[in-house]
């Protein structure tokens, strides 16, 4: 599940439009062109509509979405993005696949090199078969059927339409060279191609200016080359129309990347530290577009922390109540003991409490102690300067030292000079150094306005001749 505001372009729609999106494909030359899919299966383009990209039949520049009446209701299943620039998208029936864009090559698929200003069938020999997968290079494109077999048609000019030869194609032409395997995932470069049997093997071919093949040079290869031999299974594979950049993802969970790689050329695989194929070109790739359809379904499923943090407070599934301030708090015995050490050993066969249902609680404030027992399943603390300093009291007591490294930075973040100094002497009080240090120096250099305040005259003796000690070592009160 992707979050499309991490996109800029998605800026521009209101929160009731994001909301709607179920699918989405950032794409262009900058990365200023969108489509999306709604709940209901609509489907909306906007954005620069360079060169017709956004397939309204116009070159009109569009900040409001506009629907795709031809493809709403299609089930779109996979969309990919030509620089050239030109648009291939699948749909989950039987419709085949649709395309749009500049034409120059053939790269539509029309039988000729007149461009698309909207969506068309791809008809010729894919108009009865199932694809499944498909991808644009800069002017050439790509389809896998879900029977294995794979299609090519556009510019060859490199050899990135597998078919031995450099001759463009204006209709689709099946990749022969690959007959005897069963392709699942078909990727394109600007100029390379790469594609993933079922069993997991990798082949690539086309342009190698970058040892974006990863044979080991940089020689360009007209039909398909099995790559990657000595590595463990290859479960995915990913290429970017605007980049000369490969990456793999391995059984193990390993992700593997060559080619152009930040002005470099790789020309093996390279394994990462990355996580997934994704990271790969929203590091390397410029513009930030989305090589793939971003699926946003939203999912039923909760993580183990997002369970955790719902059921706080839940009376429904608590097994003990604390009360403060005549006030209650619902929570799970085994939570309390699974987080802190304070509750693992007061819920001991022998301790008093671990036969209570609720536990009085008189030496913290309400607010204070379900700030604390939030914090343990949620891990966060949204607590005002003034009671994270009462938390920090807790903190202390029952050692958690994480818990006392929050409050220091709330208390950080929210000094002011009315209440400077009560934080200072609270800091004192609860050995907390490093603040006492902190707000000592905020006193010192708002030392004026703060000994105005009311909070300063009310200090204990003890505590405000040590302060002005401190200060006038430091010289604080020279003219």
């Amino acid at each position: 599940m992707v979050d499309v505001g991490k996109w800029p372009i998605f800026t521009l729609l209101s929160p009731q439009e994001i909301a709607s999106i179920r699918k989405a494909c950032v794409f262009g030359t900058s990365a200023s062109e969108a489509l999306y899919v709604t709940d209901n299966d609509e489907v909306f383009v906007f954005g620069l509509n360079y060169s017709n990209c956004l397939g309204t039949g116009d070159n009109q520049s569009t900040l409001i979405p506009k629907k795709l009446e031809a493809l709403c209701g299609k089930k779109i299943k996979s969309l990919s993005y030509g620089s050239g620039p030109h648009v291939l998208l699948s749909t989950e029936g039987k419709e085949g696949v649709f395309a749009w864009g500049y034409n120059n090559c053939g790269q539509v698929g029309s039988g000729s090199t007149a461009n698309q200003p909207t969506p068309r069938k791809v008809t010729n020999c894919l108009h009865i078969k199932r694809v499944v997968g498909i991808a644009c290079g800069q002017t050439s494109s790509m389809a896998v059927l879900d029977n294995g077999e794979v299609y090519g048609w556009g510019y060859n000019g490199n050899g990135q339409l597998g078919l031995g030869n450099n001759v463009n194609q204006l209709t689709p032409v099946r990749v022969a060279a690959l007959h005897s395997v069963c392709v699942n995932q078909i990727v394109c470069g600007y100029a390379h191609t790469l594609a993933l049997t079922d069993e997991g093997l990798l082949y690539a071919w086309g342009a190698n200016t970058y040892g974006q093949l990863g044979t080991g040079n940089k020689n360009n290869l007209l039909s398909p080359a099995h790559i990657m031999v000595e590595k463990e299974r290859v479960v995915e594979i990913a290429a970017c129309h605007s980049a000369h950049t490969s990456a793999a993802k391995t059984q193990g969970g390993h992700v593997y990347m060559w080619g152009q790689c930040r002005g470099q050329s790789v020309i093996l695989p390279h394994l990462t530290h990355l996580s997934c194929t994704d990271d790969v070109f929203a590091c390397f790739a410029t513009p930030a577009v989305s090589w793939r359809l971003l699926s946003v379904e939203h999912e039923d499923f909760l993580t183990v922390a997002e369970s955790l943090k719902k059921e706080f407070d839940s009376p429904e599934t608590a097994d003990l109540k604390f009360r403060i301030d005549g006030k209650y708090i619902h929570v799970h015995k085994a939570v309390l003991k699974i987080r802190c050490e304070h509750f693992r050993s007061m819920f001991q066969s022998y301790w008093n409490e671990d036969m209570k249902e609720v536990i009085e609680i008189d030496q913290f404030s309400y607010p204070v102690y379900r700030a604390f027992l939030q914090f343990l399943y949620t891990d966060t603390v949204d607590l005002p300067p003034e009671d994270a300093i009462g938390l920090l009291d807790l903190a202390t007591s029952y050692c958690e030292n994480r818990l006392k490294k929050l409050c220091q930075r709330i208390i950080k973040r929210g000094i002011t000079v009315e209440n400077a100094f009560s934080l200072f002497s609270a800091a004192v009080r609860y050995d907390a150094e490093d603040l006492e240090e902190f707000c000592f120096k905020f006193c010192i250099n708002h030392l004026t306005e703060v000994t105005q305040t009311a909070a300063f005259w009310q200090m204990d003796g003890p505590l405000l001749k040590e302060f002005i000690a401190k200060a006038s070592k430091c010289g604080a009160f020279k003219n």
